[in-house]
């Protein structure tokens, strides 16, 4: 389970979505997410499951890793289909189980429900795929430089996000390592109730919690050794410029937005 999850990994490979600019991929997931909840219906989602597919092909990153990272919030996915089939108010009664009642519009709402969030994952764990966390930080701080005239400290908050997300895959590891470790001691974290098992979790908590406040110490120390002072008088080695299919991505965007707009409204 551990080794499924897959959010914050990049997948290096080159492909024509690895090579766009991050504020391109960064607005194209919320573009998708927003579209995702402007649908309700059947055609809707077919057409963003389509533009998934079509991204996904051209980002040239597996079906099969893609679908991994959907194994973690297997369990959150069948609790909030199971919530709309039983508490869906609908006039189409199928089936009678006390005072729970499965109806037709349950049964709807909750298939589309479950598109909605396995497309949500797929989407948001695409870019953190073709995106490494040094461009999603220039791609934020830039994308929300705007923000600065008001206050916001946008270099700050893309750093955070930035450490955050690259800290994933190394947590994750860590988890893996010091499982296998009390494992081999005769720890069981498979067998016995609910309440067991989170007992059981207690030998890998305390070393993972130590383990991320040592390594968050080093990594603040690291930073007031080479000077880091925040985003004030900072040059970027690479700074970002939009190319022509940075331009025809966008285009490609809007596009997609205008047609989920109307699908919505028309059906």
């Amino acid at each position: 389970m551990i080794r499924d999850i897959t959010l914050g990994q990049y997948y290096p490979v080159d492909s024509c979505i690895h090579r766009l600019d991050p504020r391109v991929k960064l607005l194209g997931t919320l573009i998708y997410v927003v579209s995702l909840f402007v649908v309700d219906n059947a055609v809707g989602y077919l057409v963003g499951g389509l533009a998934l597919g079509i991204v996904i092909y051209l980002s040239r990153v597996p079906v099969t890793y893609i679908m991994r990272g959907l194994k973690p919030i297997l369990f959150l996915l069948c609790f909030s289909v199971a919530l709309n089939v039983f508490l869906t108010p609908g006039d189409t009664v199928l089936l009678q189980l006390g005072f729970l009642r499965v109806t037709w519009e349950g049964l709807t709402r909750a298939f589309f429900m479950g598109i909605r969030l396995i497309f949500l994952i797929m989407g948001s764990s695409l870019m953190t795929f073709t995106t490494t966390p040094n461009q999603l930080t220039d791609g934020l701080e830039t994308g929300l430089r705007a923000l600065k005239k008001v206050g916001v400290p946008v270099h700050e908050i893309a750093m955070m996000m930035s450490i955050a997300l690259r800290f994933i895959p190394i947590l994750i590891e860590e988890t893996d390592k010091i499982m296998k470790a009390q494992m081999a001691r005769g720890a069981d974290f498979e067998s016995g109730n609910v309440l067991q098992r989170a007992k059981a979790l207690l030998p890998i908590l305390v070393p993972l919690f130590i383990s991320s406040f040592r390594r968050a110490s080093d990594l603040a120390m690291a930073m007031e050794a080479r000077c880091y002072h925040g985003g004030e008088g900072r040059t970027k080695m690479k700074p970002l410029k939009y190319k022509r299919t940075d331009l025809i991505a966008y285009g490609i965007l809007a596009a997609y937005l205008v047609l989920m707009i109307l699908l919505g409204i028309l059906f």
